[in-house]
């Protein structure tokens, strides 16, 4: 009976992630990509599992995020004959610090880099990039296994950031690092927090100067869903802006009933409004990224209770592209890198006209066939890799090498 009971399950499990799969897995793959079946299957496989996720959850047997965290851990850690990789504690939060074995002359510059993945992210999960960064570059390489929502609630992943980058950049040498050569450096979320944590340095007089940041296609405003890159890329693959709204809204244990109202802009008060269109406006986004579509939105009434509850959103923790003009003037070098097929591609191009129009050098690495995440996967060699993350590694190396 408990076997047969078992089988029924698994079989009820696999049906319904199965009908899950084809209602969501519409995917559109522009004609002229020239991987296209491989993002297909990359597509339905990533939509199958979300949906046997969700499934799991409706069903009490295990909550999503469980589901995916275990997923993420059971990724084999990784040995390299080449790096003395140590796990260390910085201000009482955990990091994991990648040493070339070769000997060199001189102390290396650091990078500090911060995951991506959200809730679902870890140093496990990215230790295969840390270990390229490394290796290709010649650098001391720390990666902070900051706190994650929703056990964690803002600000304990930037505070973490904040607190282990402050740790390293005062012990660099103790770790054979030259402090004038620290780079942050941040994927996806973890874009996000780097942009914030430079942004909260930029004062610090107590500190070496940051050396330069880079952003992998960082999200950075939650001012306007409907950029050019929302509207256009709302079906490649499941990083899409319901789901970057889903997360932050679990993120701040609020309702995801207010998702609709966000999307029509109904939490900005009009004197933000009228403050945020000098950073954040479609007007800033060149034509040629507008071929693929684009419509004007529609303004909406203000909430003032909407607002009232989703405020924190439009922190420079969420949103850094909020900074003012004396912040954004101060920042380090930077690398930004940008991809076409993903929906927080004007977020980028917004960050690289500000940083421009205040003199900040910006290195932009735009991938043409790109897609959210595609960095990551290259770092998982051949099987998972696609040519555009394969080239975005082997630009960050390149400006790494220059640092």
């Amino acid at each position: 009976m408990e076997l047969f009971l078992g089988m029924f399950l698994a079989g009820l499990t696999v049906l319904v992630a199965v009908v899950f799969y084809y209602e969501h897995s519409k995917v559109k793959v522009p004609h002229g990509f020239s991987q296209r079946q491989k993002l297909y299957f990359f597509h339905y496989t990533l939509n199958f599992t979300l949906g046997l996720a969700k499934f799991l959850e409706k069903v009490h047997i295990i909550s999503e995020v469980s589901l995916l965290r275990t997923v993420m851990e059971r990724i084999p850690p990784l040995k390299d004959k080449h790096l003395l990789i140590k796990d260390l504690s910085f201000d009482r939060v955990p990091v994991r610090i990648y040493q070339p074995k070769a000997s060199t002359t001189g102390q290396r510059r650091g990078l500090v880099f911060f995951h991506g993945g959200g809730q679902f992210g870890s140093i496990r999960a990215y230790e295969r990039i840390c270990c390229y960064f490394a290796r290709k570059s010649n650098s001391v390489v720390v990666c902070v296994g900051y706190r994650v929502a929703p056990e964690h609630a803002r600000p304990a992943p930037f505070e973490d950031c904040l607190s282990a980058t402050v740790h390293f950049m005062k012990t660099a040498e103790d770790h054979g690092v030259d402090p004038s050569r620290i780079v942050i450096c941040g994927d996806s979320s973890g874009g996000t927090l780097t942009a914030g944590v430079v942004q909260a340095l930029v004062n610090r007089r107590d500190l070496p100067k940051l050396r330069a940041q880079i952003l992998i296609y960082p999200l950075l405003q939650y001012v306007d869903f409907e950029l050019p890159s929302y509207q256009q890329n709302k079906g490649i693959l499941s990083f899409s802006k319901e789901r970057i709204l889903i997360l932050s809204l679990k993120y701040l244990n609020k309702d995801l009933s207010l998702m609709e109202a966000i999307f029509k802009g109904c939490h900005i008060p009009e004197d933000l409004r009228l403050k945020y269109q000098k950073w954040v406006s479609p007007d800033y986004i060149p034509h040629e990224f507008k071929k693929r579509g684009y419509k004007p939105r529609t303004t909406h009434p203000f909430s003032k209770e909407l607002y009232t509850l989703v405020k924190p959103l439009l922190d420079l923790v969420f949103s850094p592209l909020l900074a003012e003009d004396s912040v954004i003037a101060q920042l380090p070098e930077t690398f930004l890198l940008t991809c076409e097929f993903d929906v927080l591609r004007d977020d980028g191009l917004l960050y690289k006209k500000r940083l421009e129009d205040h003199g900040v050098k910006v290195t932009w690495c735009h991938l043409q066939e790109g897609f959210h995440g595609t960095v990551f996967l290259a770092s998982y060699g051949k099987v998972m890799a696609f040519r555009s993350g394969n080239k975005g590694l082997e630009n960050i190396v390149d400006f790494l090498r220059l640092m």
